[in-house]
């Protein structure tokens, strides 16, 4: 909001650090103060919350006590019993809404009908402050959300549409890093392990394609392979079929996901060659285990329990200042070196197929 100055003309906008320095607290404690956070006593909310009042400053709606409804797809909630990427997304969102005093309420989302029920229900309930579509961004699904009344943030996923803000890590430049690793040990036959079917995956597609032109890398079409689950089992496949096929015609290996590597390095060892010596292995995600599969992975680190907190807190913004665009957030991701990679044998080439 803005404070009518002198002859009625509206003067700048009050800013949190001036509340924070006339009531002598930090900025946090005010931030905390206003958004209705623990940590801050009754009598000093209180009195922040008054003299941001006095100041005609937006505050913020209270959340203490309200519900927001996490409408997970199937995909979703599989890869979460396999304690996978969202099992750790779903553990940041959860201790986000415990500290801010939210009911999380999950619902699965199998088909159309869901998703309309599923609004409905969140439009007549005035406790529900807004919805947390998880790996729910397909097209039908964002065309059902028109007319929603209430804010809608999308966690792992986005809309090409702009029409709800969304919170992911930043894939395309992630799987860049990871290619740009093993291009720069030397490796040129970078094969790209991957399950199709959505927009964070293609990114991930796309910034391996990014890095390998970039490094003047051309042919490499004949290095995508797909699998139809995140399933370790069908990666070992997958790469054993390949080698059986074809040769190594490969010294590196970077996955759409960490449990695509563990099966593409137990594919190698069990076609008879070893990584890194022979093939090394880069994954994406960084799940815990990562650290303890033989050997142990480099894999990209990708922030699953801050995608899950930075989800909540957007919809907050949301819910808070009604007039906002949809924003679109990225988290950078880090590469973590482990045992599972090294420089490219000389000679390697030697492997590849005639043409």
């Amino acid at each position: 909001m803005t404070i009518q100055g002198k002859r009625g003309r509206p003067s700048r906008r009050v800013r949190l650090e001036e509340i924070a320095a006339r009531c002598g607290v930090s900025v946090s404690t005010a931030s905390r103060a206003l958004s209705g956070v623990g940590g801050v006593k009754d009598e000093l909310r209180a009195a922040i919350i008054e003299t941001a009042k006095s100041m005609n400053y937006a505050i913020p709606a209270s959340v203490a006590g309200r519900k927001v409804i996490l409408a997970a797809s199937s995909v979703a909630m599989v890869d979460s019993a396999r304690s996978q990427f969202t099992y750790h997304v779903l553990d940041g969102l959860n201790e986000r809404a415990r500290l801010l005093g939210v009911e999380l309420v999950t619902r699965p989302v199998a088909a159309p009908e869901d998703e309309i029920a599923l609004l409905r229900e969140s439009e007549r309930d005035d406790r529900v402050a807004g919805c947390l579509f998880l790996t729910l961004d397909d097209a039908d699904v964002l065309t059902l959300t028109a007319g929603f009344s209430k804010p809608i943030v999308l966690v792992n996923g986005d809309d090409p549409s702009m029409r709800h803000s969304s919170v992911t890590p930043c894939n395309r430049s992630a799987a860049m890093l990871a290619a740009q690793h093993l291009i720069g040990l030397g490796h040129r036959r970078i094969l790209f392990l991957m399950r199709r079917g959505r927009r964070t995956i293609e990114r991930r597609y796309e910034g391996w394609r990014d890095a390998l032109m970039a490094g003047g890398i051309a042919g490499f079409d004949d290095l995508v392979v797909e699998v139809e689950d995140w399933l370790p089992e069908l990666a070992s496949k997958a790469v054993t079929g390949r080698i059986a096929d074809r040769g190594l015609d490969f010294t590196a290996v970077l996955t759409a996901g960490d449990s695509l590597a563990f099966g593409a390095i137990a594919g190698i060892q069990e076609a008879g060659y070893s990584v890194p010596a022979d093939v090394s292995v880069v994954g994406m995600d960084d799940l815990p285990q990562a650290a303890f599969c033989n050997p142990p992975l480099t894999a990209m680190h990708i922030p699953m329990r801050e995608i899950g907190s930075a989800a909540l807190s957007l919809l907050l913004d949301d819910l808070a200042h009604s007039t906002l665009p949809p924003r679109r957030v990225e988290l950078a991701c880090r590469l973590v070196v482990r045992q599972s990679t090294a420089p490219a044998l000389a000679g390697a080439e030697r492997h590849h197929p005639s043409p």
